[in-house]
């Protein structure tokens, strides 16, 4: 049998009737018209405007020659801030025979009475503002998915049922003597616990350099992340009563300041230590050296000494330990990496931009069409 619709009913993809279409759908007496045709809108007919640039030398070359103008003061600007950065590093791991902490080398965790030993130094410089003292780790892998994993967020945020019952994550440092540890996991067991002095030597008198601990943790961390258990604040003992200290700790963790507003977990030489570095060489904060004088400087130029109760044992696996003092600029410690990259890549960009000129110049006027015989 012959089917005739006419050219409306094809283009609209279907026939008048109840004969079905191919592809189209059928209509039923009465029926809804069922189709694949889009709407007739602008998004799905594709009528929506649409800009794409067109790259052309006029606006590429210019491009090339602003990125270059810009970044290149940028980066010298912060390259020479990076330089004017004072900074002294001493390294008291004592692989060297002749170093004085050589006798400290093989240390355990659990040394009574701990090792010590004392290094002499010379500052050539003053160092004028506030200077941080920071105690520096090379080939200890913070970074590692099992290490970074071994914590207990709700036990470190003063939760009373963590503290006793952990969380399985801590293994293996989740329970000593069927006793909870408190703070558990490899990270907290692992927590630096060198002890660092600072004197001015001045005729032969050693002057104490004052070192405040408080201030060193990040105001979140202190104030948020981490809090003792709920309960009696200034009887830490029986806040914690019921677990044990972690297997390397000489001590346990409401022992580790005397003062109520730094201790147990919002302890901040623990605090930074939680905060786990992204590379195998870090520093993380020690001290604050703050300048009481504005006419004189916050370390002057002369002799100092560093003594050094050495218990934290790196030896082990080829790890070394490092002393540094410096001051910060407005764009922080020093990092010149960021602008010798400014300048390699504005350098970069300004180069192309000379090369992509003189090649339009020579070759952009250039005839490119092909000549038609006649």
């Amino acid at each position: 049998m012959a089917v005739n619709y006419s050219a409306k009913e094809e283009a609209d993809g279907h026939p008048s009737g109840g004969v079905g279409v191919p592809g189209g759908g059928a209509v039923g007496g009465g029926g809804a018209v069922k189709t694949r045709k889009p709407d007739n809108t602008a998004f799905k007919q594709q009528r929506l405007p649409a800009w794409q640039p067109i790259l052309t030398a006029g606006t590429v070359l210019p491009a090339f020659f602003i990125i270059g103008l810009i970044f290149i003061p940028i980066g010298i600007g912060i390259f020479v801030t990076s330089n004017n950065i004072r900074e002294y590093e001493i390294d008291y791991t004592g692989t060297e025979p002749s170093s004085p902490c050589n006798k400290c080398l093989n240390v355990s965790w659990d040394s009574t009475p701990p090792c010590t030993c004392t290094i002499n130094f010379t500052l050539e410089h003053s160092f004028e503002s506030n200077v941080f003292m920071y105690y520096g780790l090379s080939n200890f892998y913070q970074n590692h998915r099992r290490y970074v994993k071994s914590r207990d967020d709700s036990q470190l945020n003063g939760d009373n049922s963590s503290l006793l019952n952990p969380s399985k994550e801590c293994e293996p440092y989740r329970t000593n003597e069927d006793k909870p540890i408190a703070p558990c996991g490899a990270i907290a067991n692992s927590m630096f616990n060198d002890t660092l002095e600072l004197y001015r030597i001045d005729n032969e008198t050693r002057v104490p350099i004052p070192l405040i601990k408080k201030g060193i943790a990040w105001w979140t961390d202190k104030n948020v992340k981490f809090r003792n258990p709920t309960g009696d604040g200034n009887n830490l003992t029986a806040l914690f009563q019921g677990t044990t200290k972690p297997v390397n700790w000489p001590k346990p963790v409401y022992m580790l300041d005397i003062e109520p507003d730094n201790n147990g977990f919002i302890n901040e030489d623990f605090i930074v230590w939680m905060r786990t570095a992204a590379l195998p060489t870090f520093r993380k904060l020690y001290r604050l050296i703050e300048r009481k004088n504005n006419l004189q400087p916050t370390l002057r130029a002369g002799k100092y000494s560093l003594d050094i109760a050495y218990n934290y044992p790196v030896h082990s696996f080829d790890g070394r330990k490092r002393m540094i003092l410096s001051t910060i600029s407005w764009m922080g410690g020093k990092n010149p990496f960021l602008g010798i990259a400014y300048i390699t890549v504005g350098s970069i960009c300004f180069f192309l931009g000379v090369v992509l000129l003189i090649i339009h110049h020579k070759y952009g006027n250039r005839n490119t069409s092909a000549d038609i015989p006649n």
